[in-house]
């Protein structure tokens, strides 16, 4: 069976990983303006590199929840063609085991250069302008795709989403597009289409079923379901 994720902000959330969008349109107490545009980095890179080396430090204090785990094990079972696509830019899926995930949002743990396009592994911070590894030049800046900027990995994505058999959408808002057209998609080319989420979406077509909880509690028994085990 092959099978399409597309995981959003509520998955993590239950780690303690701050969604994006919180009250009052703020993003952790920042217009989304000021920190997630090339415009903002453009006008006051110091404020965007701070912004992201805290949510970077962050992210790193926290670990992989349930769900991430029974994605995980669900990547493993016998007969199961999965990919997880992801639009959270924490490596909380990386630290539960997925190996087949594609990031369309970029990476918090990793660096892109300016001056030569490099995108290496990064953990510590950027604001004090360190060398690029690749090739020297101090022209880092998060590897994180701004509002504005292209997705990541679009072709592949499509191609799974085309040809899968399943499709899931686990907490997200399913608002943000080219993320938000993948259940329409699936379901053009025949697949089933579900939602796991903590409240459901007001999807431009209905999900075939819907499963409203956390996503520690309503994953995990969605992947026992798939896979025939109880944990």
């Amino acid at each position: 069976m092959r099978i399409v994720v597309l995981t959003g902000a509520g998955i993590s959330e239950e780690s303690g990983v701050a969604t994006f969008r919180g009250a009052g349109g703020l993003w952790e107490g920042h217009r989304v303006e000021d920190v997630a545009t090339p415009e903002a980095f453009d006008l006051d890179p110091e404020t965007v590199q701070r912004f992201y080396d805290t949510r970077r430090r962050a992210v790193a204090t926290v670990s992989p929840n349930a769900a991430h785990h029974a994605l995980a094990r669900l990547e493993r079972a016998p007969g199961i063609d999965l990919l997880v696509v992801t639009q959270n830019i924490d490596d909380l899926h990386e630290r539960a085991g997925t190996r087949q995930l594609v990031h369309m949002h970029g990476e918090l743990r990793r660096a892109r250069c300016l001056a030569c396009g490099g995108q290496p592994e990064w953990t510590g911070d950027l604001v004090d302008r360190p060398p690029c590894p690749v090739c020297g030049q101090r022209m880092l800046r998060p590897d994180v795709v701004w509002f504005g900027e292209m997705p990541y990995e679009l072709d592949r994505i499509e191609e799974a989403v085309e040809a899968c058999d399943m499709f899931a959408s686990v907490g997200t808002s399913g608002v943000v597009y080219p993320a938000a057209g993948y259940a329409a998609m699936a379901k053009a080319f025949g697949a089933r289409t579900m939602e796991l989420n903590l409240v459901p979406t007001d999807a431009p077509l209905p999900f075939d079923e819907v499963r409203e909880g956390p996503a520690t509690v309503v994953v995990p028994s969605w992947v026992d379901e798939i896979t025939g085990s109880s944990h």
